[in-house]
């Protein structure tokens, strides 16, 4: 069963989104960016948060580009990475949600 959003992925979706479109995108994460990404077929919503935060930064709260951002999660996830600048370091992702939301 593919992991549900955690809170704070969940927080980050009503931040970036309208909120005509959270159920969608809530949609979207969870059922095309969970345990059918590469060697995540067993990863539970915390172990998501750094490719659905990266996926969400490049989205830049637009479906399209969340789309876009999906399937360059599921050809391979360190590109999308290097793409949102979470790269070179394994806690950026942590430090962007924080940026985030407390705007």
């Amino acid at each position: 069963m593919t992991p549900k959003l955690s809170p704070r992925t969940h927080q980050l979706v009503e931040k970036i989104f309208n909120p005509k479109q959270i159920a969608e995108v809530t949609q979207w994460l969870e059922d095309e960016c969970g345990n059918n990404i590469p060697f995540c077929d067993k990863s539970d919503e915390y172990e998501m948060e750094r490719i659905r935060f990266a996926v969400l930064k490049l989205s830049q709260g637009n479906i399209k580009k969340l789309l876009a951002a999906i399937d360059k999660a599921r050809m391979d996830w360190r590109d999308l990475f290097m793409a949102a600048d979470f790269g070179h370091d394994v806690k950026a992702h942590e430090q962007w949600a924080k940026n985030i939301l407390e705007k």
